[in-house]
């Protein structure tokens, strides 16, 4: 892109060093003009965690281009549902759109032109709530247009507005009336979907302040009925499965992690219809929200809430 990104940037770090830098130097190539950076505190039981931080957060000052920098770093732990959302709370109150980055996500090129002309050409159409970068489909092209229309909200590297976000709930009050209703149902319309995101969102409602802000996050795109842009090859890897994860530290081949990128073609080709792509929701169902990820989900929010009560003992 030779032009500065007119699009703010939000860019979620922790304790990182190593992915942090790939994804700020791809954020560098672009130059945007105005780039919040949200940051959570080090856990202070934990060796070497503070100085981990300080080492992250230190490449944010390395910005060397015409940029606005604004920061919301959080000098005690929050924990990853309370940061991101609490963060993505303080940046949408400042504008009304943006594009946003976690520390181990690293962009193609393309992906930031990609957001920033559909952030526009969707910005009035409440049916949209936001654009991914993450194409899960391990290469099938389920469309002749640049991108097609999910049921599913991917957040490795997304972009939204602040009317689409006005809608999240870290606490998602509304659960039980919604299971009592069956609301999944017609969503979803498979029963072993259901029984997944049941299991889920039961998890959430007890322990909201669990591992995760972006399951939360999907239950609003449902809840208000909508759609999401997903690109037709993959703009984004994320690199973020090994030691220093947060909610990605097993060891197991997880198919959807760390795909290669592609570029995506311009000028877009815009599918002249709004309607879900059935076909590759049902694969991404099974692929990245399996069995697996479920156990995996319920093993680490025990681990947590195991851990809370040895503190609070």
């Amino acid at each position: 892109m030779a032009k500065q990104l007119e699009t703010p940037i939000t860019f979620i770090i922790f304790k990182r060093p190593h992915t942090t830098v790939k994804v700020f130097e791809r954020i560098r190539q672009i130059q945007p003009k105005k780039l919040f950076v949200v940051a959570d505190g080090p856990r202070h039981e934990r060796e070497g965690e503070a100085e981990k931080c300080a080492a992250t957060r230190a490449i944010i000052e390395k910005v060397d281009w015409d940029c606005e920098v604004i920061k919301n770093y959080s000098e005690i732990n929050l924990g990853c549902a309370r940061r991101v959302s609490s963060g993505l709370d303080w940046v949408f109150e400042n504008v009304e759109e943006t594009i946003i980055l976690e520390d181990d996500c690293i962009p193609h090129i393309t992906f930031f032109q990609f957001c920033e002309e559909l952030l526009e050409k969707y910005r009035n159409d409440s049916r949209i709530t936001s654009i991914a970068g993450q194409n899960a489909q391990l290469g099938q092209k389920r469309t002749d247009y640049s991108y097609y229309f999910s049921s599913y909200s991917h957040c490795w590297g997304w972009a939204s507005w602040r009317r689409a976000w006005k809608n999240y709930d870290l606490h998602i009050k509304l659960w039980q009336e919604v299971k009592k209703s069956n609301i999944l149902d017609s969503i979803l319309n498979d029963s072993k979907a259901v029984s997944y995101w049941e299991s889920i969102f039961d998890s959430i409602y007890e322990n909201p302040m669990g591992i995760t802000w972006d399951y939360q996050w999907t239950f609003a795109c449902w809840m208000q009925g909508g759609l999401n842009v997903i690109p037709n090859v993959n703009l984004v890897q994320n690199v973020g499965l090994g030691a220093d994860a947060t909610n990605f530290n097993f060891n197991q081949d997880v198919s959807f992690i760390n795909l290669p990128t592609e570029a995506v073609e311009f000028p877009l080709k815009h599918p002249p219809f709004i309607v879900r792509n059935l076909p590759a929701d049902r694969f991404i169902q099974k692929t990245v929200y399996g069995a697996t990820r479920l156990d995996i989900f319920k093993q680490k929010l025990k681990k947590i809430l195991q851990d809370k009560k040895i503190i609070n003992c």
